[in-house]
């Protein structure tokens, strides 16, 4: 099962289902659950009905009580790391859980190495307390009786998920901890995140080879590796991702928005589109912002550049160049001497395609995201 907390630098995410709050934190479910809940119960009730000699019922309903003790372990070992980021005042946005165990959103990275890596050690910390719980009672009771089976149950659950997530690799939880030595260590958080997540690809692909090794020794079915192969995907993309935004935080001090703003040039309310578009070719303003001025001189509309395009040559002298712009009140702004990271919070906050730039009152330009995705990963593509 993968757990791990995601700041809010990397939002993207997935579509959920808000069921409630517990001590406060709003709790998601992922529709991907519904899989996850079907292979556990099948394959879980095949085996616990062989073992017990339980009708094929019981059997699924005993791999449904699993599910709801997995279930019911992430949501604890998640809380573990909500509680614990709270306590340092970090905030929490909520807990989602998923098909390959639940994430906790958190709206900023943690401050220093210390409390990084207590944030990090908290959810195993629980699921280690639970599970040693779990054994205890498992040991108290009768062997092979269905109370001794949700026992083992707790057991196994919470021993599965805290010896899995202190594997030294993002998106892990032991993968943060890596990160919080590294950061220690070298004082850039970046290197330290780059470096945990190279660990979390060889965590993933070293997954991948002992699973594949125990499916053909006829140590784990075959259904098991294919949901061992979707967490180990899943590492794979997680790390991808921790790389890749560690590469990007890297160039936020690269941000200026003096400099990537689009000056805007302006064209009086009622300009024909093709008129407009004359006069900032013939001002040598191919790479600015078409905007439309009220009859004070007032910037009131900026030119949507993809729905004058979609007008046919033919048809832009007779088409205002205002039904193809956005009134500015529609777009948010932001201030030139704001900082890279201000910058990309601002733009995380209130996510568009152009942002107004603005000093004072003025406005002195126009950021368009693509200018800005560009700057921070210069070797993508990226669209206009």
């Amino acid at each position: 099962m993968e757990e791990n907390s995601r700041p809010r630098r990397n939002p993207d995410r997935r579509p959920a289902i808000a069921v409630g709050r517990v001590l406060g934190v709003p709790v998601y479910v992922n529709a991907s659950m519904l899989l996850l809940v079907a292979l556990v119960t099948i394959m879980y009730g095949e085996f616990v009905r062989q073992q017990l000699d339980l009708s094929q019922l019981t059997g699924y309903l005993v791999g449904f009580g699993f599910v709801v003790f997995l279930l019911g372990s992430v949501l604890l070992h998640e809380l573990g790391h909500a509680l614990t980021a709270r306590r340092y005042g970090i905030g929490v946005r909520g807990i989602t859980l998923e098909l390959l165990g639940g994430y906790t959103e958190m709206d900023r990275d943690a401050p220093s190495p210390r409390v990084d890596l207590l944030v990090s050690l908290a959810g195993p910390a629980v699921s280690l307390v639970l599970g040693l719980l779990g054994v205890a009672v498992t040991l108290a009771l009768p062997d092979r009786t269905l109370l001794n089976e949700f026992a083992f149950q707790l057991a196994a659950s919470n021993v599965l998920v805290a010896l899995f997530n202190i594997l030294p690799g993002l998106p892990l939880d032991g993968g943060r901890a890596l990160r919080a030595g590294v950061w220690a260590l070298t004082k850039d958080r970046n290197l330290a995140t780059e470096v945990a997540g190279w660990f979390g690809r060889a965590v993933a692909i070293g997954t991948v080879v002992l699973f594949s090794l125990l499916t053909w020794l006829g140590g784990l079915p075959p259904l098991g590796l294919v949901l061992i192969l979707l967490v180990a995907f899943t590492l794979w993309q997680g790390a991808g991702q921790t790389i890749r935004a560690a590469r990007i935080s890297r160039r936020f001090p690269l941000i200026d928005l003096s400099r990537l703003a689009r000056p805007v040039f302006s064209v009086p309310t009622g300009t024909p589109l093709a008129e407009a578009q004359r006069r900032g070719a013939d001002a040598g303003q191919g790479a600015s912002t078409l905007g439309v001025a009220d009859s004070s001189g007032r910037l009131v509309a900026l030119v949507d550049r993809t729905a004058a395009e979609a007008v046919p040559v033919e048809r832009r002298p007779w088409v205002a160049v205002d039904t193809v712009a956005r009134g500015v009140d529609g777009v948010p702004s932001l201030a030139v001497g704001l900082g890279g990271e201000q910058v990309i919070n601002a733009v995380q906050a209130h996510p568009g395609a152009q942002y107004l730039v603005t000093s004072g009152e003025d406005v002195i330009g126009v950021l368009h995201i693509a200018d800005l995705a560009q700057l921070l990963e210069p070797k993508r593509k990226m669209t206009q």
